[in-house]
């Protein structure tokens, strides 16, 4: 049988619907700035589709020119230093609730010593922020290797920050399972070799998911099921070790 060595998820949207309260602070962020910006939810899934935030706010210059774009184009990277700021500020307030089935996952592959990790395009300070709010003070020395923001050239969906998490894992690709919530991510993942369990979220609902192993509604837990979407099915209706276990050895 084929091992389970290591399981990477990704952050936003998939270990909690963040990716509201992302907007909520981008746009203060340029209230404090004196932008006459305001991403509203549907803009925001469309910009959505540009991972990293620095990269969302230039690709919001360049294609829609916004009232003071000449100035605010030489300022992003002080934009951006702003908003992570603001958003950590909100989900210290613990404004972003675990998926279902995320906070049971991970804590039994931390007291089984399964390696976990992460791998995202989002700031390491906001994926510290996020996992203290979840787990508690230290919940990132929970994680084998933390990959994410600059870390690598190539945001999702290439590869290179799974591939990253791997070399630092010390695993093969096959003895793997990933966690997405989104097109990019899927593709980032199994263009590195890795089979992708897809719960898809509030922004990315309508995302194609046609590349993920398998496409459930969440993780489920034992007295809340989850819903099962497509490809490759669980025996359990929630996702645990032993049916992670299963997962991999069937290829």
């Amino acid at each position: 049988m084929m091992p389970l060595e290591a399981l990477i998820f990704d952050v936003d949207g998939t270990l909690a619907e963040t990716e509201e309260l992302h907007r909520q602070a981008f746009n203060s962020t340029f209230r404090a700035f004196w932008l006459d910006w305001k991403w509203d939810q549907a803009l925001y899934r469309d910009l959505l589709k540009v991972t990293g935030g620095k990269e969302r706010i230039r690709h919001y210059i360049q294609n829609w020119n916004p009232p003071g774009s000449d100035a605010a184009i030489s300022k992003v990277n002080e934009l951006h230093a702003e908003k992570t700021a603001r958003y950590a500020a909100l989900v210290n307030k613990r404004e972003a609730s675990p998926r279902p089935g995320i906070l049971r996952l991970i804590t039994e592959a931390h007291e089984t010593g399964l390696p976990i990790a992460i791998a995202t395009t989002t700031t390491p300070d906001n994926v510290v922020a996020l996992l203290q709010s979840m787990l508690g003070d230290n919940a990132e020395s929970w994680f084998s290797v933390i990959a994410a923001g600059d870390m690598v050239p190539a945001k999702k969906p290439a590869p290179d920050i799974y591939r990253w998490a791997l070399e630092k894992l010390g695993v093969d690709a096959k003895h793997c399972v990933a966690f997405e919530d989104s097109f990019n991510g899927v593709q980032s993942a199994r263009q590195a070799g890795i089979a992708v369990v897809a719960t898809p979220s509030l922004y990315s609902s309508e995302d194609d998911f046609s590349q993920a192993t398998s496409i459930l509604s969440d993780l489920g837990e034992p007295d809340r099921p989850n819903k099962y979407v497509a490809g490759r099915r669980f025996k359990k209706d929630y996702v645990d070790l032993a049916g992670l276990q299963a997962f991999v050895a069937a290829g």
